[in-house]
């Protein structure tokens, strides 16, 4: 005796059902892989102090607001800032609205690299890198190139206040046009107080790297 047709469009439901059902779950897991992510890259190394934590958190956010700048006045061409946006020497092919975004995000990325000095993933090798996964981190391999970092960083910021407000640039040649940065316009303010912020990178991440070097030598990190 053949089967009843009438359980045919139940069947059918239930089978769409399922299809939804595993849809939405893998739609589930691919936004639970973000903030897995976010919640690994921020998991605190014992011993780090209160004050370093927080420092190592407040680095990426002094780059955003200049980031935001640029990308306004880059990317969406925003009206608040006076001086010559041009593309300057970038290549034929590389669109300056795509560039200044991913000089954006690039910044970002650096200056997120300062978490690794308080958070678990700068003291053993995270387990997706292939080859490195659960060794220790050499502390000289973090510290060397965050004191440079910091260095470098402090440098450049200084110089650039000190010389943009009187028309040069941080190459040390003259800012052709009208100053983006001259406080003389509001435009020149709103950019001066989005880039102001950077002048703390450079010192914030020298205080980090101390304090990293210093937990290191007296809390060596286990192995994963």
């Amino acid at each position: 005796m053949s089967p009843s047709r009438g359980n045919e469009p139940t069947r059918a439901s239930d089978h769409l059902t399922a299809r939804v059902d595993d849809r939405g779950g893998m739609i589930k897991t691919l936004a639970a892989r973000p903030r897995s992510a976010w919640s690994a890259a921020h998991v605190r190394a014992d011993g780090v102090p209160d004050w370093a934590w927080t420092a190592a958190l407040a680095i990426p956010l002094t780059v955003l607001p200049s980031s935001i700048w640029r990308i306004a006045i880059g990317t969406f061409h925003l009206p608040i800032s006076e001086g010559d946006q041009g593309d300057g020497d970038l290549p034929s092919w590389l669109p300056g609205e795509l560039y200044v975004v991913l000089l954006s995000l690039f910044s970002e990325l650096v200056a997120f690299t300062a978490v690794g000095l308080v958070a678990t993933w700068g003291e053993v090798f995270p387990r997706w890198l292939p080859g490195l996964r659960g060794r220790r981190v050499p502390p000289l391999a973090a510290v060397i190139p965050a004191a440079l970092g910091a260095t470098f960083l402090t440098l450049i910021w200084t110089w650039a206040t000190i010389t943009i407000p009187f028309g040069i640039d941080i190459r040390g040649k003259s800012i052709e046009g009208e100053n983006p940065l001259s406080l003389d316009t509001p435009g020149g303010v709103i950019a001066a107080i989005a880039y102001a912020p950077l002048l703390l990178w450079g010192p914030l991440l020298a205080a980090i790297t101390i304090a990293y070097h210093r937990r290191r030598r007296t809390h060596p990190s286990p192995t994963a």
